[in-house]
């Protein structure tokens, strides 16, 4: 049996009240609260061990870069990938397709290529690719959903073809709750010459992945949306990848030799890690891991499925509301809009009863065009929510519907 209570008594910003209210967070896609496990684990390295990595010989040194490069070990266990050296450590998913965009798009995405993404992805694997695409002379090509929020697979293999160079999909979409066919996906891009990078900001907390099984060439996540500290996440790539990849920052640590007439770049993953890393939020990263591993990735996706499915059945029931995305594959994630009511208003009236959500686009403009709203507002489940808090959740709506009537 899963124990939220137990799960819940173990993250100390949930014990309080908003404007006299219990805290109810609802916004779990933006980011995910910290058990006290991670909040410890990076409080000890600042107390006990603060000290730089891979550069000194001294014991504080040495402590802090046991504890980084056993966070990447970690993520490697997590990932499933098949070596330490697929794992580089990134400000975030953001700054893994970046990376990815940079270093291996300019070296294999010329003019008259191609790259497809799909109508539902976050800004992050929208812009980065739009930038390369301006600067090489090649097309964005977009994958579009479906009025379910699904993706429009039949439409697939005529998008792909010789020119497609990278296909760049969500695993689970912020937005939608959606949750993506991308085995299916890797293959039919791999059986035409492409390279597939999946985002997985949402996903890793509440889905397995392995990506040996996935055979993705790229996979990003940020640790802040898998109860870790912010400003940290990865990116795997196949090793063969990251090698032929030219450095995406120069700097310290990302070389072996440096002279005025040439620079020698260091052996991976430290090739992509120039000048001191985010050390703190690295091996709360990898403490985050370990809090997932013992709570049960199974159990808690479980529980926020439980809670997805009651949340979804009352706002079925709830007199104007809209619900905006109802893929029959779907994790976490009830977005939605209350006829006559802006999604600002309504995230604002919640906040007063103590209910967190979010309202806005969610970085996914063109979900919000494609369903022709302005904004949702957006409930968003994790391990640590009761069916209590969906119902406060709904009552706060109708407190919010009546003040509008």
């Amino acid at each position: 049996m899963f124990d939220v209570e137990k799960v819940r008594a173990e993250f100390p910003i949930l014990h309080q009240e908003v404007y006299g209210k219990p805290l109810v967070y609802l916004d779990n896609a933006a980011t995910t609260q910290k058990p006290q496990s991670v909040i410890d684990a990076v409080r000890h390295y600042y107390e006990r061990d603060n000290a730089n990595v891979h550069r000194g010989v001294h014991a504080l040194s040495e402590r802090a870069t046991a504890s980084y490069e056993a966070a990447r070990d970690k993520i490697r266990e997590l990932l499933n990938a098949t070596s330490r050296r697929e794992i580089i450590f990134t400000r975030g998913a953001t700054e893994a397709i970046n990376l990815v965009a940079s270093s291996w798009g300019m070296t294999n995405i010329g003019a008259g290529d191609e790259v497809l993404v799909s109508e539902m992805e976050h800004h992050s694997d929208i812009v980065p690719w739009q930038m390369l695409c301006e600067r090489v002379g090649a097309t964005l090509k977009v994958l579009p959903i479906n009025d379910a929020g699904e993706l429009c697979m039949d439409q697939l293999d005529s998008l792909l073809g010789e020119r497609t160079r990278l296909v760049g999909i969500v695993h689970l979409s912020n937005a939608l709750g959606t949750i993506n066919p991308v085995k299916t996906i890797i293959e039919k891009a791999h059986a035409v010459g492409a390279k597939v990078l999946l985002d997985g900001a949402q996903a890793l907390a509440h889905l397995h992945v392995d990506v040996q099984a996935l055979d993705c060439d790229f996979y990003v996540t940020s640790a802040h949306k898998m109860y870790g500290p912010t400003g940290i996440g990865m990116l795997y790539a196949k090793e063969a990848l990251l090698d032929a990849m030219p450095p995406y920052q120069g700097g310290g640590d990302m070389i072996t030799m440096v002279t005025f007439e040439k620079t020698q770049y260091n052996d991976l993953p430290y090739k992509f890690e120039a000048g001191t890393p985010n050390i703190a939020g690295a091996i709360g990263f990898g403490a985050a891991v370990d809090w997932l591993k013992k709570t049960g990735i199974d159990a808690a996706s479980a529980h926020e499925n439980d809670l997805l499915a009651y949340a979804t059945e009352k706002a079925k029931a709830f007199d104007g509301l809209r619900i905006i995305g109802a893929a029959r594959d779907k994790a976490s994630v009830l977005s939605f809009t209350i006829k006559g009511v802006h999604p600002h208003d309504l995230g604002t009236i919640l906040d007063r009863e103590g209910v967190a959500i979010r309202a806005g686009h969610h970085c996914a403009m063109p979900v919000m065009q494609h369903f022709h709203v302005p904004a949702t507002a957006r409930a968003s489940f994790a391990a640590y929510n009761t069916r209590g808090e969906v119902d406060a959740l709904f009552a706060a709506l109708t407190k919010a519907q009546e003040l509008f009537a």
